[in-house]
């Protein structure tokens, strides 16, 4: 069984519940969901849906540095959204932080998310690929 290493940073929310920013075993990283927080604050950023989205799109990219990665490093991004209206803004925006290969995907409509923000997304990396 593979070690597991707790990743944290700073550069991106606290963890507000009984979980890691992200956990890795062998060279696989699991990062947990992130909303649009404000590291700094640990409110939810003010702005439009694209201001919302693109938060959230930061703050995995803080959380894969710390890993020892990146946003190209992702195989398998998950997508929440309250509204699924706003799926074509997420692709829109998701070509300004990633390029081809794209990694895998789903876009879950749900109720409703943390502290009321629109938009969620975990990811799981794979490292050294």
């Amino acid at each position: 069984m593979a070690k597991r290493e707790i990743i944290q940073t700073d550069k991106a929310p606290a963890a507000i519940g009984t979980y890691s920013q992200a956990v890795k075993t062998g060279n696989t990283v699991y990062l947990s969901g992130q909303i649009p927080l404000q590291p700094e604050t640990m409110a939810l950023v003010e702005g439009d849906m694209g201001t919302q989205i693109r938060r959230v799109f930061d703050n995995l990219q803080a959380v894969a540095e710390a890993a020892g990665g990146s946003l190209a490093d992702i195989a398998k991004l998950n997508v929440y959204l309250i509204d699924l209206s706003h799926f074509a803004q997420v692709n829109e925006i998701m070509a300004s932080y990633f390029q081809q290969p794209y990694p895998a995907r789903a876009a879950v409509g749900v109720a409703a998310l943390p502290k009321g923000a629109r938009v969620e997304m975990d990811a799981i990396l794979e490292l050294g690929g």
